[in-house]
């Protein structure tokens, strides 16, 4: 319908501007709006099983399995970016105070608290992973790869796809961790403006989707419970 409402105005503009007819109605119609689909999120329930699992392989103290275990938790905890989390160095990240330093679109900066669980993951990583993955050039990288540089955002989305797959969840990348932080904030009581912040949008508008998945889950709460649904 849209592309069909495209085409009739581009071309009673272009029979008005070539004197076929002497006024455009195709200015005066209007295109349905374009169905917006919502991001993907996972449930509490399978975000904890997720969770979880990664936890049971890093329990080997393998640095690998520390690092992924950290980097899920950190994701779901702060709602970053998978560029911002790559990019962060060891200094950005403030334990004392629970806090990431974060360089978002346009080199903005932001502040982003983290839960007890993610700075547990981080404390293992940092003092007993990552120094037996370090080299000398590893730089101030928060997060290595197997060859002891910044780990690499294509790493990150195949370790999170690989992790949930471990659970019977649906599939998501880290950008879809990035969506259910923001969903289940708003589904826990947080006001979208504060959401908007420690996601890093630079318009609220942006902020909003998340309050249709929030509002569609209990939609589909109710007509599952509601005798008279």
């Amino acid at each position: 319908m849209a592309r069909r409402a495209t085409a009739a105005r581009v071309f009673t503009a272009w029979a008005q501007r070539t004197g076929r007819i002497s006024t455009d109605p195709g200015a005066l119609l209007a295109s349905p709006k374009a169905h917006k689909t919502l991001p993907g999120v996972l449930g509490q329930a399978d975000t904890r099983a997720v969770l979880d699992a990664a936890a049971v392989a890093a329990d080997d103290g393998s640095p690998v399995g520390l690092r992924d275990l950290a980097i899920m938790e950190l994701l779901y905890a702060t709602g970053i970016r998978v560029g911002e989390l790559c990019a962060l160095d060891v200094d950005d990240i403030d334990r004392s105070r629970r806090v990431v330093r974060v360089f978002g679109k346009g080199r903005k900066e932001r502040s982003v608290p983290y839960g007890v669980p993610a700075e547990q993951a981080l404390g293992r990583w940092l003092a007993e992973a990552r120094p037996t993955l370090a080299r000398e050039g590893s730089g101030p990288a928060a997060f290595l790869g197997a060859r002891s540089g910044r780990i690499d955002p294509r790493t990150v989305r195949r370790m999170v796809h690989e992790r949930i797959a471990v659970v019977d969840a649906p599939d998501l990348a880290p950008h879809g961790l990035r969506h259910t932080a923001a969903t289940h904030l708003l589904e826990g009581g947080a006001d979208l403006r504060s959401v908007q912040e420690l996601l890093g949008h630079a318009s609220l508008a942006t902020t909003q989707i998340y309050t249709h998945v929030s509002t569609d889950r209990l939609r589909q709460a109710y007509q599952q419970a509601h005798p008279r649904a």
